[in-house]
């Protein structure tokens, strides 16, 4: 969110000045894919173990109840914002833009969102521009109870040979870029998805096998983790570098047992984690009414016609905004909309889907 709206949205706030922890903020889309593969194995590692073919429609109906009422109230909105800006030009000039049957915001596009498709060439056929990464892990969703029991099964050598290959992949990922992973438009969205979605999964495996549990356990791994993170950020390292350093974090922090631990399981942070998934969906909600009603000029950036102090108090005002969004959407729709589309496909009890 301050990624988006800060370095690219209101560029006159310069952060690249100060540090590029701001600019390589898209890197946090890597760090959400490998989370993901872990959270998956370990909520589903049990279930897909156990048998593959009774379960993967199960898996599928649990992934759609977690991602589709939000998703589905959000491009909602999307629509409906764009009919009232059209109702309102119809109002003032006596003319009428229709919405366009191709391109970004148009009738493909919504169709696309409502299958799932968009990220598969998102500069044509998104509506909300950040879902393009929920729809290329949905396909990531499609192959991992394929592969998890295969990786979970598979001998120490094989193990290794798999973690090797998910590696390469990653970096012929950043071959073909130049190092630049902020892909989220064509193919090569999926190279970005998938191998870091199965390096989670392998991950989860690694901690449940104790790898390194000794050494990453303790504060000082994690913070040490944690500050050179922040310093290859800040310092703009390589891509490569810093999404295979999120690798060895996860570990590490997720088998804390000490101060680390305590800190990040604070109630503030667990309620952002919480209400993680309405903020990422709505905070280009947010920016897309914001442009509209303040500019009308949907061309980005919209900083350059702004002063600084302007641009950083209408930035503060859209985060507040969409925080509190978010809470109240995590509470009155994805939540309930969860439970209800879960409890409306359920035939028998299975295990309750934490992500």
């Amino acid at each position: 969110m301050i990624y988006h709206y800060t370095f690219q949205y209101f560029p006159s706030l310069h952060p690249e000045y100060y540090t590029g922890v701001v600019g390589n903020g898209y890197l946090a889309v890597d760090m959400f894919f490998i989370l993901s593969g872990f959270v998956m194995a370990h909520v589903y590692h049990g279930m897909f173990l156990q048998d593959v073919g009774s379960n993967y429609l199960d898996f599928l109906k649990a992934r759609v109840a977690r991602l589709y009422p939000v998703h589905l109230l959000i491009l909602g909105l999307f629509v409906a914002t764009s009919l009232a800006a059209r109702a309102a030009e119809y109002a003032a000039t006596g003319t009428f833009e229709m919405i366009p049957l191709e391109g970004a915001r148009s009738l493909s596009a919504l169709f696309a969102n409502l299958f799932m498709l968009q990220g598969l060439r998102a500069s044509d056929l998104s509506w909300n521009y950040p879902a393009w990464s929920i729809s290329v892990e949905f396909i990531a969703y499609l192959v991992f109870p394929l592969a998890l029991p295969t990786i979970w099964r598979a001998g120490l050598v094989s193990k290794a040979a798999m973690t090797g290959a998910i590696v390469a992949a990653i970096g012929w990922l950043a071959l073909l870029t130049k190092d630049n992973f902020n892909q989220w438009d064509g193919p090569l969205t999926l190279l970005r998805c998938l191998p870091e979605f199965l390096l989670g999964s392998l991950l989860y495996i690694a901690y449940r096998r104790g790898v390194g549990a000794q050494v990453l356990r303790h504060d000082a791994v994690a913070i040490g983790l944690i500050g050179l993170t922040f310093v290859l950020l800040h310092r703009r390292a390589a891509d490569l570098a810093i999404v295979l350093l999120f690798a060895v974090l996860v570990l590490s922090l997720v088998g804390n047992r000490g101060v680390v631990a305590a800190v990040l399981n604070a109630r503030p942070l667990v309620w952002l984690g919480e209400i993680s998934y309405s903020l990422y969906l709505l905070h280009g909600l947010v920016q897309y009414v914001t442009t509209r009603v303040l500019f009308r000029d949907l061309t980005w950036p919209i900083g350059g016609k702004l002063a600084a102090s302007t641009s950083f108090l209408l930035t503060a005002g859209m985060v507040t905004v969409t925080v509190g969004l978010a809470t109240m959407t995590y509470r009155y729709v994805e939540v309930p909309g969860r439970r209800f589309v879960r409890q409306a496909w359920t035939t028998s009890p299975r295990r309750s889907d934490a992500k």
